[in-house]
């Protein structure tokens, strides 16, 4: 039987990967690193993580919500400032402010979102502990916007794969424990692209 029609992207998001899920019935955007994604419609939304921190993010009374996939430096806010990365690459604060803000733009409200956070592991020992960087950005960000946190797995030494419906909040999270060599090497090669960015402009956060 062929998949239902696949329903529009908002405004932004037609260069996120859709595909249909056959176990699941549903259609599932896949989330990249560096990507975010919002929708209002019932769809499944994807990512696996290792070091990176995804926050899933909606509006408990509209249904339309999203996720974000995004990775801290591993240097120090001096040493960036004196790079040629524009802050949009930063990632923690683009990631949470656009994500919420395209949220409220297509109809959200901020008193009714509620958020939900996963990911930060530490998947290699002999590496810089970004996972926890990752983990108290995310943490003191909630705690000064004043935003409703329900749910976190967060820390540990595992991948996980992410599956968030936006549409009723549920989230199912699995544990993995046979590609942390190839989520690592994926975060590495994503970070060397983004310091080798040239200035694409600030961004403008609400």
């Amino acid at each position: 039987m062929d998949p239902p029609f696949l329903p529009r992207a908002l405004p932004g998001f037609k260069h996120i990967k859709r595909y249909w899920d056959h176990h699941n019935h549903c259609w599932v955007a896949k989330i990249l690193p560096g990507e975010y994604y919002v929708t209002r419609h019932d769809e499944i939304l994807m990512t696996v993580v290792g070091s990176c921190v995804a926050a899933c993010i909606r509006d408990n009374v509209r249904g339309i919500g999203g996720m974000n996939h995004f990775m801290l430096p591993d240097v120090s806010i001096d040493k960036w400032d004196n790079t040629r990365v524009s802050a949009a690459n930063r990632y923690g604060s683009f990631a949470m402010e656009h994500l919420i803000n395209d949220i409220l733009k297509h109809g959200g409200r901020r008193e009714n979102l509620e958020l939900k956070l996963f990911g930060g592991g530490r998947i290699m020992r002999n590496m810089a502990n970004i996972g926890q960087k990752n983990i108290e950005f995310v943490k003191n960000y909630i705690r000064t916007e004043c935003l409703t946190l329900l749910a976190e797995d967060l820390g540990s030494i595992y991948p996980r794969k992410i599956l968030y419906y936006p549409a009723n909040g549920r989230v199912r999270v699995k544990k993995l424990r046979a590609i942390e060599q190839i989520i690592l090497q994926r975060e590495k090669a994503y970070r060397r692209s983004i310091e080798t960015q040239p200035i694409a402009g600030d961004i403008d956060l609400f």
